[in-house]
């Protein structure tokens, strides 16, 4: 800090990165307006001082030394935009143990050393803001921990994975197959050569540790979150569950229980007048319920360049006014409980089954009586030809505990007259 101008060093310069850059360097003025001083971008730390990055940036600012940054007096700020946990979680290590304070959008390095990070930022008398970490541009991490701070919040429910939305969004109004709609993702951009985090739900279960950690006030991790992916999901589920009046998601859940804490990552129907049920394409929301605020919902583009980089400088700008405040690390851990994590086991859903049976009298009756033997109460019931000797069968159960559902389905399973049990999706009607 010298005079009214505070100084930044940068970990990174990928696509949030150039846009932090963009936004500091294009929007200075009114930035500094509102926090009191000017940001400047001293370092920025790359592999190669070289490359073009399509973004002109003074070349001496660069460099690919970790100690121009984190042992500069002058530099205040660390921003992290490297993503990954080796070595950035090292590199932010060293930020918070020499006093800076760190903005990041990493939510694998969160969700997964979380409590090493914050001790260190409680420490040290630091900042540690990550708001761009879950959502893109859309506000919840402050919310959560800010605006909504006097509520007992039981339910976060959310589509955090733009990719996944996208292409669940494409195959529910072309009726197109998983295949070509992930080739499309992945040449419009939305999906990574190799897109196991996303459409395998790995993604969406980080953001979501990080998310029932400040609700819940107890430390989640990833470990922790049950997940599903999309790759099971075929137009015909899809169909179905149009005739039954249902969307298909792929949703991060989270619910305070008497028993625990339920964290849980999967495709889920969603009746279609549910405010989710309306979001398409790479958006994002989050369904937040508190006991004093009732229902809220947090909707906007969930990831890119300048929807992440929106919310990693507001990050910055909080940090930079704690500074000049002389009041860094105001916003503390909040995992002050220890509350246990429910077993998927012991949850409690309604059900989609769709199967493939013997086209003959008495099949019906005998895949009720397997599901009515372990308490599963069935809600509805489709029933279509496919061929002279098979028929489909698709159920929609009443709330049943998930252990019931799956000694049900292992009985059903074995009956002789099921050739194939080919999918089965949870339901939220709540």
């Amino acid at each position: 800090m010298s005079g009214d101008k505070l100084y930044i060093g940068m970990l990174g310069m990928g696509t949030v990165g150039r846009g932090v850059y963009r936004i500091i360097t294009g929007n200075g003025e009114n930035i500094k307006r509102k926090i009191g001083a000017e940001l400047e971008i001293k370092k920025i730390l790359v592999r190669d001082t070289t490359k073009d990055r399509g973004i002109a940036v003074p070349p001496e600012r660069f460099t690919t030394k970790l100690e121009d940054i984190v042992d500069d007096p002058e530099i205040k700020i660390v921003v992290e935009v490297m993503g990954g946990i080796d070595p950035t979680l090292d590199y932010v290590s060293k930020a918070l143990q020499n006093g800076k304070s760190v903005v990041t959008a990493n939510k694998d390095m969160l969700a997964a050393h979380g409590k090493q990070l914050f001790a260190l930022s409680e420490a040290n008398n630091t900042d540690l803001l990550f708001e761009g970490s879950v959502g893109g541009g859309i506000p919840i991490i402050r919310p959560l921990k800010q605006c909504l701070a006097a509520n007992r919040i039981s339910r976060i429910i959310g589509i955090i994975n733009g990719t996944t939305n996208y292409m669940l969004s494409k195959m529910t109004r072309e009726g197109a197959n998983f295949d070509d709609v992930l080739r499309e993702a992945q040449a419009k951009g939305y999906a990574e050569a190799d897109p196991t985090a996303d459409i395998e739900g790995y993604d969406a279960a980080r953001k979501l540790a990080i998310l029932a950690s400040i609700a819940f006030n107890s430390r989640i991790v990833p470990d922790d979150v049950y997940v599903e992916g999309i790759t099971k999901i075929t137009p015909t589920d899809i169909n179905y569950a149009g005739e039954l009046n249902y969307i298909t998601k792929l949703l991060g859940i989270a619910k305070e229980t008497a028993e625990g804490i339920e964290v849980r990552v999967h495709p889920t129907l969603i009746p279609r007048q549910h405010p989710l049920a309306a979001v398409n394409d790479v958006y994002n929301a989050i369904f937040v319920t508190g006991d004093t605020i009732g229902d809220t919902m947090f909707y906007g583009r969930g990831a890119g360049e300048m929807p992440t980089a929106s919310a990693v400088v507001a990050d910055i700008m909080d940090a930079a006014r704690d500074l000049l405040r002389n009041v860094p690390g105001i916003i503390s851990c909040t995992c002050f409980e220890e509350k246990p994590v429910k077993d998927i086991m012991a949850i409690e859903s309604k059900y989609y089954v769709r199967l493939q049976v013997d086209d003959k009298p008495g099949v019906l009756a005998s895949i009720a009586y397997a599901f009515g033997d372990k308490d599963v109460s069935l809600a509805s019931v489709l029933q279509k030809q496919t061929d002279t000797v098979t028929a489909e069968i698709v159920v929609i159960t009443h709330l049943v505990r998930e252990k019931n559902m799956q000694e049900a389905l292992e009985i059903i399973k074995h009956l002789s007259s099921v050739k194939e049990i080919s999918n089965v999706i949870r339901v939220e009607d709540e």
